[in-house]
């Protein structure tokens, strides 16, 4: 079995106009992508805000990044809540739409066991026929999918394959590899780690920073696919500054700010996400202006 998910995914941020889902705008970025080499989206994740988005607005996100995808590009659909029920309703609402995939993060805030990850990510993946990509991250959501829990799942249920690694170990993304075969996509979750993931047998990224620099994003994973270990570094080291700025201060503030330096977007946020600090902004500026971005 070959993996579903490989290549370079970007976690799509959403546009907003005046309080509002920038519509046109989000379509403009999937165009954007389209053009530019990225083998996949991924509305309504952490980069997409998404949990201030409400349910109407998340799954109109999702209807129309698969609307303008025009299956040029696969959708994976951040579906996850702290909630299963929540979450199965987001993911069979994912399914409908016409999703290639779901992306569900760990339960967050409520802290669940090994068990209770388990059980609560086996009834959202057996809810739909849907293709499941799990989404670890210990730092947002303060629980972490151990290697046995994650072979477990990869087991048991046929869907689950993948995971969206960024749990910011390569020796737990190791087991994983390891432990859950060759046909189970790992993808990085850290821009700043992919090449070091890719280098041992992952299978792509869920980029923040492809949302500012989609083509050379692409071009470092293509060619860390296809054995270009070479070409691979060289792409790293040019993506590592912004890579490195993208976590000035939280997920996706400096992101969006780089996008509207460069005329891509407004700069505007829903609480309690706001606008970067100055201080910031003016180093972020500068190595956007490296990149030959700022407007």
């Amino acid at each position: 079995m070959n993996p579903i998910f490989t290549g370079s995914y970007v976690a799509l941020v959403t546009p907003f106009r005046n309080g509002k889902v920038d519509e046109a705008k989000l379509r403009d970025l999937v165009e954007m992508h389209a053009a530019n080499g990225t083998d996949g989206l991924v509305p309504c994740g952490t980069t997409g805000e998404s949990p201030t988005l409400s349910h109407d607005e998340h799954k109109r996100v999702v209807e129309i990044a698969v609307e303008a995808a025009r299956k040029r590009m696969k959708i994976l659909a951040g579906t996850g809540s702290n909630s299963t029920s929540e979450a199965i309703e987001l993911t069979k609402h994912a399914e409908k739409a016409g999703a290639d995939g779901a992306l569900v993060v760990n339960p967050y805030y409520n802290k669940p066991t090994q068990e209770g990850l388990y059980r609560h990510f086996r009834a959202v993946a057996e809810s739909v026929a849907l293709p499941i990509v799990l989404y670890n991250i210990q730092s947002r959501t303060a629980v972490n999918i151990e290697t046995v829990t994650m072979s477990r799942l990869v087991k048991d249920v046929k869907n689950i394959r993948g995971v969206k690694e960024a749990s910011g170990s390569l020796d737990q993304m190791s087991q994983v590899i390891a432990a859950c075969g060759p046909g189970f996509s790992v993808l990085s979750g850290d821009d700043n780690v992919t090449l070091a993931l890719m280098a041992v047998g992952g299978h792509g990224v869920i980029s923040v920073i492809a949302n500012l620099l989609p083509r050379e994003t692409a071009d470092m994973v293509h060619a860390a696919l296809e054995g270009d270990i070479k070409r691979a570094r060289e792409l790293h080291y040019r993506l590592f500054p912004m890579a490195r700025a993208a976590f000035l201060e939280t997920n996706p503030i400096p992101i969006k700010e780089a996008m509207a330096m460069a005329g891509m977007l407004e700069a505007e946020f829903r609480l309690p996400m706001c606008r970067m600090g100055e201080a910031n902004r003016e180093t972020l500026r500068g190595i956007v202006r490296q990149y030959g971005l700022v407007k």
